[in-house]
Protein backbone atom coordinates (compact mmCIF):
# COMPACT_ATOMS: atom_id res chain seq x y z
CA UNK A 1 0.00 0.00 0.00
CA UNK A 2 2.85 2.34 0.87
CA UNK A 3 5.63 2.26 -1.71
CA UNK A 4 8.50 2.29 -1.27
CA UNK A 5 7.99 0.80 2.17
CA UNK A 6 11.45 1.69 3.49
CA UNK A 7 10.88 5.38 2.76
CA UNK A 8 7.41 5.35 4.36
CA UNK A 9 8.62 3.65 7.55
CA UNK A 10 11.75 5.83 7.70
CA UNK A 11 9.64 8.99 7.51
CA UNK A 12 7.29 7.66 10.16
CA UNK A 13 10.18 6.88 12.51
CA UNK A 14 11.65 10.34 11.86
CA UNK A 15 8.52 11.94 13.29
CA UNK A 16 8.39 9.49 16.22
CA UNK A 17 4.99 10.78 17.29
CA UNK A 18 3.74 7.58 18.83
CA UNK A 19 5.83 7.24 21.97
CA UNK A 20 9.16 9.01 22.24
CA UNK A 21 9.11 12.73 21.58
CA UNK A 22 12.67 13.01 22.90
CA UNK A 23 13.95 11.25 19.76
CA UNK A 24 12.19 13.83 17.60
CA UNK A 25 13.88 16.58 19.60
CA UNK A 26 17.30 14.99 19.08
CA UNK A 27 16.56 14.71 15.37
CA UNK A 28 15.81 18.43 15.24
CA UNK A 29 19.04 19.17 17.11
CA UNK A 30 20.96 17.08 14.56
CA UNK A 31 19.36 18.99 11.68
CA UNK A 32 20.14 22.28 13.37
CA UNK A 33 23.76 21.22 13.94
CA UNK A 34 24.28 20.35 10.28
CA UNK A 35 22.52 23.55 9.17
CA UNK A 36 24.68 25.63 11.53
CA UNK A 37 27.86 23.95 10.31
CA UNK A 38 27.08 24.42 6.62
CA UNK A 39 25.93 28.02 7.16
CA UNK A 40 29.09 28.86 9.12
CA UNK A 41 31.36 27.25 6.53
CA UNK A 42 29.76 29.13 3.65
CA UNK A 43 29.79 32.47 5.49
CA UNK A 44 33.32 32.29 6.90
CA UNK A 45 34.91 31.07 3.67
CA UNK A 46 33.01 33.73 1.71
CA UNK A 47 34.39 36.41 4.02
CA UNK A 48 37.92 35.00 3.63
CA UNK A 49 37.43 35.00 -0.15
CA UNK A 50 36.36 38.62 0.13
CA UNK A 51 39.43 39.57 2.14
CA UNK A 52 41.67 37.75 -0.34
CA UNK A 53 40.04 39.57 -3.25
CA UNK A 54 40.26 42.93 -1.49
CA UNK A 55 43.94 42.52 -0.62
CA UNK A 56 44.74 41.17 -4.08
CA UNK A 57 43.13 44.19 -5.70
CA UNK A 58 44.97 46.55 -3.36
CA UNK A 59 48.29 44.84 -4.01
CA UNK A 60 47.71 44.84 -7.76
CA UNK A 61 46.85 48.52 -7.48
CA UNK A 62 50.52 49.14 -6.68
CA UNK A 63 52.25 46.46 -8.76
CA UNK A 64 51.79 45.22 -12.28
CA UNK A 65 50.53 41.83 -13.43
CA UNK A 66 53.99 41.01 -14.82
CA UNK A 67 57.42 42.59 -15.31
CA UNK A 68 60.19 42.06 -17.84
CA UNK A 69 63.64 42.99 -16.52
CA UNK A 70 67.11 43.02 -18.00
CA UNK A 71 69.28 40.13 -16.85
CA UNK A 72 71.88 42.50 -15.36
CA UNK A 73 69.27 44.81 -13.87
CA UNK A 74 69.39 47.35 -16.71
CA UNK A 75 67.17 47.58 -19.77
CA UNK A 76 68.40 49.42 -22.85
CA UNK A 77 66.01 48.71 -25.74
CA UNK A 78 62.90 49.34 -23.69
CA UNK A 79 61.08 51.48 -26.27
CA UNK A 80 60.97 48.48 -28.62
CA UNK A 81 59.67 46.31 -25.79
CA UNK A 82 56.86 48.79 -25.11
CA UNK A 83 55.85 48.68 -28.77
CA UNK A 84 55.81 44.87 -28.90
CA UNK A 85 53.95 44.65 -25.59
CA UNK A 86 51.25 47.09 -26.65
CA UNK A 87 50.83 45.15 -29.91
CA UNK A 88 50.09 41.93 -27.99
CA UNK A 89 46.33 41.18 -27.95
CA UNK A 90 46.33 40.24 -24.24
CA UNK A 91 48.26 43.28 -23.00
CA UNK A 92 46.19 46.24 -21.82
CA UNK A 93 49.10 48.48 -20.93
CA UNK A 94 52.89 48.69 -20.58
CA UNK A 95 55.10 51.22 -18.79
CA UNK A 96 58.81 51.62 -17.97
CA UNK A 97 60.15 51.79 -14.41
CA UNK A 98 63.34 51.96 -12.35
CA UNK A 99 63.69 50.66 -8.79
CA UNK A 100 66.28 50.84 -6.05
CA UNK A 101 66.21 50.18 -2.33
CA UNK A 102 67.88 53.05 -0.53
CA UNK A 103 67.71 55.50 2.37
CA UNK A 104 65.56 58.61 2.64
CA UNK A 105 66.04 61.45 5.07
CA UNK A 106 63.48 64.04 6.08
CA UNK A 107 63.21 65.10 9.70
CA UNK A 108 64.00 61.45 10.37
CA UNK A 109 65.68 58.70 8.34
CA UNK A 110 64.05 55.55 6.95
CA UNK A 111 64.77 52.88 4.37
CA UNK A 112 62.43 52.57 1.39
CA UNK A 113 62.01 51.33 -2.15
CA UNK A 114 62.34 54.20 -4.63
CA UNK A 115 60.42 53.56 -7.85
CA UNK A 116 60.69 55.71 -10.94
CA UNK A 117 57.63 55.80 -13.20
CA UNK A 118 56.34 57.52 -16.30
CA UNK A 119 53.28 59.51 -15.09
CA UNK A 120 51.75 59.38 -18.57
CA UNK A 121 51.91 55.57 -18.86
CA UNK A 122 51.64 54.50 -15.21
CA UNK A 123 47.78 54.61 -15.07
CA UNK A 124 47.73 51.89 -17.74
CA UNK A 125 49.52 49.39 -15.44
CA UNK A 126 48.65 50.43 -11.85
CA UNK A 127 46.15 52.45 -9.80
CA UNK A 128 48.55 54.83 -8.06
CA UNK A 129 46.71 57.77 -9.58
CA UNK A 130 43.49 56.62 -7.86
CA UNK A 131 45.18 56.17 -4.48
CA UNK A 132 46.47 59.72 -4.11
CA UNK A 133 45.33 61.47 -0.91
CA UNK A 134 47.26 64.65 -1.62
CA UNK A 135 48.58 65.76 -5.00
CA UNK A 136 48.61 63.92 -8.32
CA UNK A 137 51.11 61.77 -10.21
CA UNK A 138 51.08 64.36 -12.97
CA UNK A 139 52.96 66.60 -10.51
CA UNK A 140 56.02 64.42 -11.19
CA UNK A 141 57.87 66.32 -13.91
CA UNK A 142 61.37 65.41 -15.12
CA UNK A 143 64.05 67.69 -13.70
CA UNK A 144 61.82 69.10 -10.95
CA UNK A 145 62.84 66.34 -8.50
CA UNK A 146 59.43 65.69 -7.02
CA UNK A 147 58.59 62.60 -4.96
CA UNK A 148 55.34 60.90 -3.91
CA UNK A 149 55.42 59.15 -0.53
CA UNK A 150 53.25 56.48 1.03
CA UNK A 151 51.28 57.81 4.00
CA UNK A 152 53.17 55.61 6.45
CA UNK A 153 56.54 56.51 4.98
CA UNK A 154 55.74 60.22 5.16
CA UNK A 155 54.86 59.75 8.83
CA UNK A 156 58.11 57.85 9.48
CA UNK A 157 60.14 60.61 7.80
CA UNK A 158 58.13 63.34 9.54
CA UNK A 159 57.42 65.23 6.32
CA UNK A 160 54.45 66.49 4.35
CA UNK A 161 53.70 68.13 0.99
CA UNK A 162 56.28 70.78 0.13
CA UNK A 163 58.92 69.45 2.54
CA UNK A 164 62.38 68.43 1.29
CA UNK A 165 63.47 64.78 1.34
CA UNK A 166 67.03 63.66 0.63
CA UNK A 167 67.41 60.37 -1.27
CA UNK A 168 70.71 58.50 -1.05
CA UNK A 169 71.72 56.55 -4.16
CA UNK A 170 73.41 53.17 -3.50
CA UNK A 171 76.49 54.37 -5.43
CA UNK A 172 79.40 56.42 -4.10
CA UNK A 173 81.62 58.97 -5.79
CA UNK A 174 85.15 60.10 -5.16
CA UNK A 175 85.78 63.78 -4.32
CA UNK A 176 88.81 65.74 -3.07
CA UNK A 177 87.25 65.44 0.36
CA UNK A 178 87.07 61.66 0.07
CA UNK A 179 84.46 59.08 -0.88
CA UNK A 180 80.90 60.35 -0.37
CA UNK A 181 77.50 58.86 -1.22
CA UNK A 182 75.48 60.09 -4.21
CA UNK A 183 72.55 62.12 -2.84
CA UNK A 184 69.81 64.31 -4.23
CA UNK A 185 67.23 66.52 -2.57
CA UNK A 186 63.62 65.98 -3.65
CA UNK A 187 60.44 67.85 -2.76
CA UNK A 188 57.32 66.00 -1.54
CA UNK A 189 54.60 66.72 -4.09
CA UNK A 190 52.00 64.19 -2.98
CA UNK A 191 51.01 61.39 -0.57
CA UNK A 192 49.23 58.15 -1.50
CA UNK A 193 47.58 55.41 0.57
CA UNK A 194 47.18 51.93 -0.91
CA UNK A 195 45.87 50.21 2.21
CA UNK A 196 48.79 47.74 2.12
CA UNK A 197 51.39 48.18 4.84
CA UNK A 198 54.28 47.10 2.60
CA UNK A 199 53.69 49.98 0.18
CA UNK A 200 52.32 52.68 2.46
CA UNK A 201 55.35 52.53 4.76
CA UNK A 202 58.18 51.72 2.36
CA UNK A 203 57.56 53.11 -1.14
CA UNK A 204 58.56 56.41 -2.68
CA UNK A 205 57.65 57.26 -6.29
CA UNK A 206 59.64 59.61 -8.53
CA UNK A 207 59.80 60.34 -12.27
CA UNK A 208 61.76 57.64 -14.07
CA UNK A 209 64.03 60.21 -15.76
CA UNK A 210 64.98 61.61 -12.35
CA UNK A 211 65.64 58.03 -11.31
CA UNK A 212 67.91 57.47 -14.29
CA UNK A 213 70.02 60.46 -13.27
CA UNK A 214 70.00 59.67 -9.55
CA UNK A 215 71.02 56.05 -10.02
CA UNK A 216 73.32 56.79 -13.01
CA UNK A 217 71.51 54.53 -15.44
CA UNK A 218 72.01 56.74 -18.49
CA UNK A 219 69.20 55.95 -20.93
CA UNK A 220 68.56 52.52 -19.37
CA UNK A 221 65.62 51.57 -17.18
CA UNK A 222 65.00 48.76 -14.71
CA UNK A 223 62.30 47.02 -16.71
CA UNK A 224 58.85 47.14 -18.24
CA UNK A 225 55.63 46.56 -16.30
CA UNK A 226 52.62 44.92 -17.96
CA UNK A 227 48.89 44.84 -17.30
CA UNK A 228 46.87 42.05 -18.92
CA UNK A 229 43.20 41.37 -19.55
CA UNK A 230 43.60 38.02 -17.73
CA UNK A 231 45.99 38.30 -14.80
CA UNK A 232 46.06 34.50 -14.40
CA UNK A 233 47.96 34.31 -17.70
CA UNK A 234 50.49 36.94 -16.65
CA UNK A 235 53.50 34.66 -16.54
CA UNK A 236 52.82 32.98 -19.89
CA UNK A 237 52.27 36.27 -21.72
CA UNK A 238 55.44 37.78 -20.23
CA UNK A 239 57.45 34.70 -21.22
CA UNK A 240 56.00 34.86 -24.72
CA UNK A 241 57.06 38.49 -25.05
CA UNK A 242 60.56 37.86 -23.65
CA UNK A 243 61.08 35.05 -26.18
CA UNK A 244 60.45 37.55 -28.98
CA UNK A 245 63.17 39.90 -27.69
CA UNK A 246 66.89 39.64 -28.39
CA UNK A 247 69.02 38.88 -25.34
CA UNK A 248 68.21 37.33 -21.96
CA UNK A 249 65.52 38.73 -19.71
CA UNK A 250 64.02 37.98 -16.31
CA UNK A 251 60.26 37.53 -16.12
CA UNK A 252 58.24 37.83 -12.91
CA UNK A 253 54.49 37.83 -12.39
CA UNK A 254 52.35 39.06 -9.50
CA UNK A 255 52.04 35.61 -7.89
CA UNK A 256 55.82 35.28 -7.66
CA UNK A 257 56.27 38.72 -6.15
CA UNK A 258 53.80 37.89 -3.37
CA UNK A 259 53.96 34.09 -3.39
CA UNK A 260 54.34 33.77 0.40
CA UNK A 261 51.36 36.02 1.04
CA UNK A 262 48.95 34.19 -1.25
CA UNK A 263 50.28 30.85 -0.02
CA UNK A 264 49.59 31.92 3.57
CA UNK A 265 46.05 33.01 2.69
CA UNK A 266 45.37 29.66 1.01
CA UNK A 267 46.77 27.81 4.05
CA UNK A 268 44.51 29.81 6.38
CA UNK A 269 41.48 28.99 4.25
CA UNK A 270 42.37 25.29 4.28
CA UNK A 271 42.85 25.24 8.06
CA UNK A 272 39.62 27.16 8.59
CA UNK A 273 37.76 24.69 6.36
CA UNK A 274 39.07 21.75 8.40
CA UNK A 275 38.23 23.37 11.74
CA UNK A 276 34.72 24.41 10.75
CA UNK A 277 34.07 21.02 9.17
CA UNK A 278 34.27 19.61 12.69
CA UNK A 279 30.92 21.30 13.39
CA UNK A 280 29.34 19.16 10.68
CA UNK A 281 31.19 16.12 12.02
CA UNK A 282 29.74 16.69 15.50
CA UNK A 283 26.26 17.00 13.98
CA UNK A 284 26.89 13.73 12.13
CA UNK A 285 27.69 12.04 15.44
CA UNK A 286 24.35 13.35 16.71
CA UNK A 287 22.71 11.51 13.82
CA UNK A 288 24.45 8.30 14.96
CA UNK A 289 23.23 8.75 18.53
CA UNK A 290 19.72 9.57 17.30
CA UNK A 291 19.52 6.46 15.15
CA UNK A 292 20.97 4.25 17.88
CA UNK A 293 18.19 5.45 20.22
CA UNK A 294 15.61 4.88 17.49
CA UNK A 295 16.88 1.36 16.90
CA UNK A 296 16.72 0.63 20.63
CA UNK A 297 13.24 2.13 20.86
CA UNK A 298 11.95 0.21 17.83
CA UNK A 299 13.29 -3.24 18.66
CA UNK A 300 9.80 -4.67 18.75
CA UNK A 301 8.79 -3.06 15.44
CA UNK A 302 11.95 -4.34 13.78
CA UNK A 303 11.27 -7.86 15.04
CA UNK A 304 7.70 -7.79 13.71
CA UNK A 305 8.85 -6.50 10.31
CA UNK A 306 11.38 -9.32 10.15
CA UNK A 307 8.83 -11.98 11.04
CA UNK A 308 6.63 -10.59 8.24
CA UNK A 309 9.43 -11.23 5.75
CA UNK A 310 11.35 -7.97 5.53
CA UNK A 311 15.02 -8.69 4.88
CA UNK A 312 18.10 -7.12 6.54
CA UNK A 313 18.78 -4.84 3.59
CA UNK A 314 15.34 -3.28 3.73
CA UNK A 315 15.65 -2.90 7.51
CA UNK A 316 18.95 -1.05 6.93
CA UNK A 317 17.21 1.06 4.29
CA UNK A 318 14.60 2.27 6.75
CA UNK A 319 17.15 3.75 9.15
CA UNK A 320 19.45 4.99 6.39
CA UNK A 321 16.47 6.87 4.93
CA UNK A 322 15.74 8.38 8.33
CA UNK A 323 19.34 9.52 8.91
CA UNK A 324 19.83 10.71 5.35
CA UNK A 325 16.68 12.83 5.53
CA UNK A 326 18.04 14.52 8.65
CA UNK A 327 21.21 15.30 6.71
CA UNK A 328 19.41 16.46 3.57
CA UNK A 329 17.03 18.79 5.43
CA UNK A 330 19.85 20.20 7.58
CA UNK A 331 22.09 20.71 4.54
CA UNK A 332 19.37 22.47 2.53
CA UNK A 333 18.54 24.80 5.42
CA UNK A 334 22.26 25.49 6.01
CA UNK A 335 22.92 26.22 2.33
CA UNK A 336 19.97 28.62 2.11
CA UNK A 337 20.91 30.45 5.32
CA UNK A 338 24.60 30.47 4.39
CA UNK A 339 23.93 32.03 0.98
CA UNK A 340 21.63 34.67 2.49
CA UNK A 341 24.13 35.55 5.22
CA UNK A 342 27.15 35.56 2.88
CA UNK A 343 25.38 37.93 0.48
CA UNK A 344 24.32 40.28 3.28
CA UNK A 345 27.17 39.96 5.76
CA UNK A 346 28.17 43.62 5.37
CA UNK A 347 24.66 44.77 6.30
CA UNK A 348 24.48 42.31 9.20
CA UNK A 349 27.81 43.48 10.62
CA UNK A 350 26.81 47.13 10.20
CA UNK A 351 23.57 46.41 12.06
CA UNK A 352 25.42 44.68 14.90
CA UNK A 353 27.88 47.56 15.15
CA UNK A 354 25.00 50.03 15.40
CA UNK A 355 23.11 47.84 17.90
CA UNK A 356 26.03 47.28 20.29
CA UNK A 357 27.86 50.57 19.56
CA UNK A 358 31.12 48.81 18.68
CA UNK A 359 33.41 48.89 15.65
CA UNK A 360 34.60 45.44 14.57
CA UNK A 361 36.92 46.68 11.82
CA UNK A 362 38.64 49.98 12.45
CA UNK A 363 39.81 51.60 9.20
CA UNK A 364 42.83 53.02 11.04
CA UNK A 365 44.02 49.51 11.92
CA UNK A 366 42.79 47.27 9.10
CA UNK A 367 42.45 49.84 6.26
CA UNK A 368 39.16 48.05 5.49
CA UNK A 369 36.11 49.43 7.29
CA UNK A 370 33.58 47.04 5.71
CA UNK A 371 33.54 43.26 5.89
CA UNK A 372 34.04 42.03 2.31
CA UNK A 373 32.39 38.83 1.12
CA UNK A 374 32.68 36.85 -2.10
CA UNK A 375 30.29 33.91 -2.46
CA UNK A 376 31.57 31.16 -4.74
CA UNK A 377 29.14 28.48 -5.87
CA UNK A 378 31.98 25.96 -5.95
CA UNK A 379 32.31 26.41 -2.17
CA UNK A 380 28.55 26.01 -1.69
CA UNK A 381 28.55 22.74 -3.66
CA UNK A 382 31.63 21.46 -1.83
CA UNK A 383 30.28 22.17 1.65
CA UNK A 384 26.83 20.79 0.82
CA UNK A 385 28.37 17.61 -0.57
CA UNK A 386 30.55 17.24 2.53
CA UNK A 387 27.52 17.51 4.82
CA UNK A 388 25.52 14.99 2.77
CA UNK A 389 28.38 12.48 2.67
CA UNK A 390 29.00 12.70 6.43
CA UNK A 391 25.27 12.37 7.09
CA UNK A 392 25.03 9.31 4.88
CA UNK A 393 28.08 7.65 6.44
CA UNK A 394 26.72 8.27 9.94
CA UNK A 395 23.66 6.15 9.15
CA UNK A 396 25.57 2.98 8.25
CA UNK A 397 26.43 1.67 11.72
CA UNK A 398 22.98 2.20 13.36
CA UNK A 399 21.24 0.75 10.27
CA UNK A 400 23.57 -2.28 10.29
CA UNK A 401 22.88 -2.74 14.00
CA UNK A 402 19.13 -2.66 13.31
CA UNK A 403 19.48 -5.30 10.56
CA UNK A 404 21.21 -7.63 13.06
CA UNK A 405 18.24 -7.58 15.45
CA UNK A 406 17.03 -11.07 16.38
CA UNK A 407 13.20 -11.25 16.46
CA UNK A 408 13.11 -13.82 19.30
CA UNK A 409 15.34 -11.74 21.56
CA UNK A 410 13.52 -8.52 20.73
CA UNK A 411 10.02 -9.95 21.38
CA UNK A 412 10.94 -11.86 24.52
CA UNK A 413 9.97 -8.99 26.84
CA UNK A 414 7.13 -7.53 24.74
Amino acid sequence: MYQPLTVFVGLRYLRAKRRNHFISFISLISMAGIALGVMTLITVLSVMNGFERELRERILGMISHATIQGYDGEFSDWQGVLEKANAHPEVLGAAPYVEQETMLRGRRTAGALVRGIDPALEPSVSEVHELMRIGDIEDLQPGQWGVLLGSGLASRLGVGPGDPVTIFAPEIRATPAGVVPQVRRFTVTGIFEAGVHEYDTALAVIHYQDGQRLFRLGENIGGVRLKLDDMMRARWVALELSDQLPGIYQVRDWTQQHANFFRAVQTEKTVMFIILSLIIAVAAFNIISTLVMVVTDKQGDIAILKTMGMGPRRIMGIFMVQGSLIGVIGTLVGVILGIILALNVESVVAGLEALFSVEFLSAEIYYISDLPSELRMSDVVRFGALALVLSFLSTIYPAWRASRTEPVEALRHE
